[in-house]
């Protein structure tokens, strides 16, 4: 478990007092009033939404932003009576499964309590998020009318997708707006960043168990799926189109066809990505709605990534583009290209890098107890590990040279060391087996004389931010193989 309240919580500043209730569960009471028809969620499991606040100080800025994490606690009190009987466990138990929103993230999927567990940490986050914006919304402006206009929500990947139904349901339920003026409001204040173009990615939820965990966002979802069905087939007047579009087909919820529906745009993370959106993944919704779609590419924090954790590599930086300018102006960055043929700036710049290397040798010997040589070509491919990030490939390459080595001891004239880090999700089998074959490499090649000072594969454990910032000053190749 990633104990994230334990470790740095002296600067997560609980707010029990802007606490938000999210619901599961429980059944749905229909009634006529004032001419309007309300629906009210009865019998369902409350948790508690306590928001931790993380203020982020900016660069050369008055400002700050907040950064806000969500604890969950039960809204029961442990049992006393149960207690006292001696049943210590079950008199926690609400308490308990309360905690365990927030206790793992991307719990293990593949059976229903996995499953279930996911979809209620996502309407969780969701749920105590919006609520929380709508009542500062609210507190400010006194109206919801004009939320569309001071907010942007960005559904960041099909994670966040029920924010849609969710804000449907705090404009229409306690807001009392009708259907129409509620999906001009919502539709026009989140938007969609698709991060891969692979099915898998794009989350499909168990009708059941979206009818079951979340009622009222269940009969919300429906009646967005009726409306944008038939928007779909007016335009297209083709069945197999209808099938690909639809949001709630087969038994299941298509959250990243929700997401394009009730959006105001949807983008890519670069340009072939946000082509390939276009052209193939959501081909149908574009040619429908072209206007929606457009590019964001990625960027680095150069002052994060470069500065903060490459001091020297900065101040050659400074040196030559005119000191601090290039943190607040990156295009200041430009002027290095004067330098590209310059024997001295070259110089300082390999330098640098095995200034680097060195450091970071030093720094796995002692997080991993792994020897490394500065002089090798440090070559890494460092992130999620998944198929089609095709560490498999580089594997493979590996095992190419390892076995040249074995035929011809001179065929690697510089030492070239492999290292790669990564996480992947705890039930994905072929990760494991090809995480497992990296280390079976690794402790092959270690123990293999002819390797010696020549070839070395290294599994860095327990990859995250911390260790990539040590990391990324040393590393000399870059694998992007995906």
């Amino acid at each position: 478990p990633d104990d994230w309240k334990g470790v740095g919580s002296a600067w997560l500043l609980p707010k029990p007092d802007e606490a938000q209730a999210v619901h599961f569960g429980g059944t749905l009471r229909e009634f006529w009033h004032d001419g309007h028809l309300h629906i009210v969620n009865e019998n369902s499991t409350t948790v508690l939404a306590v928001p931790c606040d993380m203020v982020v100080a900016g660069y050369d800025t008055d400002h700050v932003n907040t950064l806000r994490l969500w604890d969950a606690r039960s809204t029961r009190p442990v049992d006393m009576a149960l207690f006292s009987r001696g049943e210590y466990l079950k008199a926690s138990e609400d308490e308990a499964m309360a905690e365990t929103i927030a206790k793992v993230l991307y719990p293990e999927d593949n059976h229903y309590e996995g499953k279930s567990l996911r979809l209620k940490q996502q309407y969780f986050f969701v749920s105590a998020t919006v609520q929380s914006i709508v009542t500062k919304h609210l507190e400010t402006y006194g109206t919801l009318k004009n939320f569309h206009e001071k907010n942007v929500i960005q559904i960041n990947d099909t994670h966040p997708a029920l924010v849609i139904p969710e804000l449907m349901r705090i404009f229409m339920d306690e807001a009392g707006m009708n259907w129409d003026e509620a999906w001009d409001i919502t539709s026009r204040s989140v938007a969609y960043t698709n991060h891969t173009v692979l099915s898998e990615a794009l989350e499909r939820w168990p009708q059941q168990l979206v009818e079951t965990l979340l009622p009222r966002v269940w009969q919300i979802i429906q009646e967005i799926a009726r409306r944008w069905q038939e928007k779909v087939e007016n335009f297209f007047h083709d069945p197999s189109v209808t099938e690909k579009m639809a949001i709630v087909w087969g038994g299941e919820v298509r959250m990243a066809n929700l997401c394009v529906a009730g959006g105001l745009s949807v983008n890519g993370v670069s340009g072939l990505h946000s082509e390939i959106l276009k052209k193939d993944v959501f081909k149908n919704s574009y040619a429908m709605e072209p206007w929606k779609f457009t590019n964001v590419t990625n960027g680095i924090d150069h002052r994060r990534w470069l500065s903060e954790i490459n001091p020297g590599l900065d101040g050659l930086v400074r040196d030559l583009a005119g000191g601090d300018d290039y943190l607040l102006h990156p295009q200041a960055l430009k002027k290095l290209d004067a330098y590209a043929d310059d024997a001295a700036v070259l110089k300082r710049l390999d330098e640098i890098k095995w200034q680097n290397k060195v450091k970071f040798a030093d720094y796995a010997r002692k997080a991993q107890g792994v020897t490394l040589d500065p002089n090798a070509i440090f070559d890494v491919q460092v992130k999620r590990l998944h198929e089609y990030k095709r560490q498999l490939l580089n594997v493979l390459h590996i095992i190419t040279l390892y076995q040249q080595l074995q035929d011809d001891p001179n065929c690697i004239t510089r030492p070239h060391t492999f290292l790669f880090g990564a996480k992947a999700a705890p039930g994905y089998a072929v990760a494991k087996r090809i995480i497992h074959l990296i280390n079976s490499l690794a402790d092959d090649i270690s123990h293999d004389p002819r390797c010696r000072g020549k070839l070395q594969v290294v599994f860095l454990e327990n990859y995250r931010v911390s260790l990539a910032e040590h990391l990324m000053p040393a590393s000399e190749v870059s694998q992007q193989i995906s």
